[in-house]
């Protein structure tokens, strides 16, 4: 099954913290799940790191390669994904999670996410 990871689960999956719930824990561990991060994650903890709202400045210089060693994929963003988000009703303020809600349309898979706003989008979310 194809998963999308939203921005916070995949920065508590990198830090260990155990703030993931175990169904999301089982999603992202099971070997024949291929799990996406979006092109938005990344640009969002960037965004987010360097206004010092998130401590992720350490992860961004190693997250391709990170990335890499979790078998995780990326997750380009596509003319069609940016006009399907940029359509979609605002019951999400955030650009980001928008952007994964129409990636997730597109994959037609589920998006991994403690963000039950994203229901509204209907797409099914792994929490």
């Amino acid at each position: 099954m194809k998963l999308l990871v939203d921005t916070h689960v995949l920065l508590w999956w990198f830090s260990r913290i155990g703030q993931l719930s175990p169904n999301s824990r089982v999603a992202l561990e099971t070997p024949d799940n291929q799990v996406y991060v979006s092109a938005a994650v990344a640009w969002e903890l960037a965004i987010k790191a360097n206004l010092g709202k998130l401590e992720a400045h350490k992860l961004m210089p190693d997250l391709p390669q990170l990335l890499f060693e979790e078998g995780f994929r990326r997750l380009p963003i596509s003319v069609d994904h940016a006009i399907r988000a940029g359509s979609l009703p605002q019951h999400h303020k955030d650009p980001f999670d928008r952007m994964l809600v129409a990636q997730a349309q597109f994959l037609g898979c589920p998006i991994v996410s403690a963000d039950a706003i994203l229901d509204r989008y209907g797409v099914v979310r792994i929490w």
